[in-house]
């Protein structure tokens, strides 16, 4: 997550709004927890569930959302 965030030269903010386009709910708390170092007390791992979160609404962010069954383009 840590270089996913670097290379796509995402804030804290810019992620939050990824995770909210997939339904997915998360805190600038929660975040930094994972973005700190391994041996800080505070320190969480990403779990798989903010990451399927995070890829999934990263499609949308970067595409759009997908069009409805039975719409053409």
């Amino acid at each position: 997550m840590k270089k996913l965030r670097v290379a796509l030269q995402l804030r804290d903010d810019d992620i939050i709004e990824i995770l909210k386009l997939a339904n997915f709910r998360t805190t600038k708390t929660e975040l930094s927890a994972i973005f700190r170092k391994d041996d800080h007390p505070n320190f969480q791992p990403c779990k798989d569930q903010l990451l399927r979160n995070f890829l999934n609404g990263l499609v949308i962010y970067k595409r759009g959302p997908m069009p409805k069954k039975g719409e053409s383009n």
